[in-house]
Order: C-alpha cells, then structure tokens, then sequence
C-alpha cells in the first residue's frame, strides 16, 4: 500500500506539505507572535479534540488575536489532515500567527491582520516507547511568566529538552522559585502517600489537557488528588513522579537527576492511572 505524501492545511485548503509556502514577514517568523496545540489521534480517532481548542481559544484571546475558524471548521479541518494523511496514529498540529503585515513593528496594527493559519499531521508510535518510564533532570525555569498561553516562542523549552536529550534523559523537570513547575514539553504529577499532587494553576504553568485527563481518571477510581505547590525537597522525596503529555500519555519517572524515584520502578498508582488512561484512549476520550 503506497503511503500517502504529508499533506497540510494552509490558509483555506489541504496541499502537499512540500508547497507551502510562508512569508518571511509573518509575524510569527518574525516575533513568534502565534499559538499552536499538538492533539493527539490513536487509531484513526481524534483524542480531547475540543480540549485543545478550547485552549486555543484562551490563547489566542489572551493575545488578541483573531481565532479564524469555527468550532465546526476546525473539526473539519483535523478530520481532513487525519484523512489525508492516512489516519493511524498522529499529532496534529495547528498554528496561527498574527498573520503578514507589511514591515517589521513590535507594535501589531490596530485594525488587525488577516491570521495565518496553518496545520500538518505526524504520525507517532503508539503504543509510545516512553511508556514503561523514563529517566529526568531538573532545570531552572527560565521561560516568561506568561506559560499559560501555548504560544509558539519556545526556545527556553528547546534548550531544556536538549539537555535533557544530552544527559540520557527523556524529559527536563523545571523548578522556578524552590517550586516544580512543570517540564519542557509536558506536565508533571507527583505521588506523594498515595495522593497525586499536580502544581495548581498558574500564569508560568501551561493548563494540561492531558493531565486533566488524568486527574479525572484518577477521581473515578476513587484515587486522591489535588492541586498543591510542590517544593523542590517534596519532588525529590515522592514516592511516584508522571509525567502527562498529548502524544506521550501519562509516563512514569523511574530516575531523576541520577537518583532513583521511589523504588525506581513504574509504582502502583501509576499503574492503575495508566491501565484506565489507555481504556479512555481505546474509547476515543469517551
């Protein structure tokens, strides 16, 4: 069976990937002035799909830019990347820019530009071979304040992730002020006496869907959770570190920073999230 070209959604229509074109004025080559969400299909079926988009909605509202689509479009417009490109297992992924304005000014123009909007699909392994666990270190969080909105300016991520990348590790826990944030590209849960702890909201902490996902998983079956700050000492002495991630699910941290996490095995509480995180994935987020 012949695999099918990558195929994008650009500025109104599906096209091969390989002819999209953007302008080097845009805004978001510019300044990173844009947003994007990564949302996950397993076997064909979009996963928290208006989970994403109502983040996307928060973010593109907190920069003021227009969201240029319908709730409606936009389902089409993942449905038709899903199909084109195969269906499967993949990350969708959605960006828009403030658009293409015609020089270079900080400052956005006061009657609005027409937003850039363009969306590509990745296949990924599934089930993800991080899923048995991981290895981590910890970093300084030296992101802006402003992390609840998933704008595309991440070269402080980047740089965290390739650390972590050449250390051994799978994923960089970032610590700001003596407390956890989050971690490069994904939240972070923490077990602590058999109750699971994800910092609580916050401007420099990105709301996960996924760990929201999880958490809710975690009430149905009677497990204890909270949204709790979590001290640098309390990460370091958890029973169970996760980490929860769009395309990678909920993973377990078997080491961090060269020392073992609880047993330095994937524990119990993990395993019981996990197994029902899997049956929500099987049904579509259902």
């Amino acid at each position: 069976m012949a695999v099918p070209l990558p195929w994008a959604w650009f500025d109104g229509d599906f096209r091969p990937l390989a002819e999209v074109r953007i302008s080097p004025l845009d805004r978001g080559f510019l300044f990173g002035d844009s947003v994007y969400e990564v949302i996950p299909v397993f076997g064909g079926r979009v996963f928290l799909a208006d989970a994403h988009l109502d983040r996307l909605d928060r973010s593109l509202a907190a920069l003021r830019i227009r969201n240029p689509h319908a709730r409606t479009a936009w389902h089409d417009i993942i449905a038709g990347l899903v199909s084109r490109n195969g269906g499967g297992s993949l990350a969708v992924y959605l960006q828009v820019t403030r658009g293409a304005d015609a020089g270079r000014d900080h400052a956005f123009p006061d009657d609005g530009l027409a937003p850039t909007v363009f969306g590509m699909a990745t296949p990924v392994p599934d089930p993800h071979p991080d899923r048995h666990g991981i290895r981590a270190i910890t970093r300084p969080d030296d992101r802006w304040n402003l992390c609840e909105i998933k704008a595309t300016a991440l070269l402080a991520n980047v740089l965290a992730r390739q650390a972590a990348r050449e250390a051994g590790a799978g994923e960089a826990l970032l610590l700001r002020d003596g407390l956890l944030t989050e971690a490069s590209a994904s939240s972070v849960l923490v077990v602590e006496g058999g109750t699971v702890l994800r910092p609580p909201p916050a401007p420099a902490i990105l709301p996960g869907t996924t760990s929201d996902a999880v958490l809710a998983i975690l009430t149905a079956l009677g497990i204890p959770r909270r949204d709790e700050p979590v001290s640098e000492a309390r990460l370091r002495a958890a029973d169970e570190i996760w980490i929860a991630a769009a395309t990678r699910g909920v993973v377990p941290v078997l080491e961090l920073d060269g020392r073992p996490v609880g047993s330095g095995q994937p524990g119990p509480v993990w395993a019981r999230a996990a197994a029902a995180f899997e049956k929500l994935k099987d049904a579509g987020g259902r």
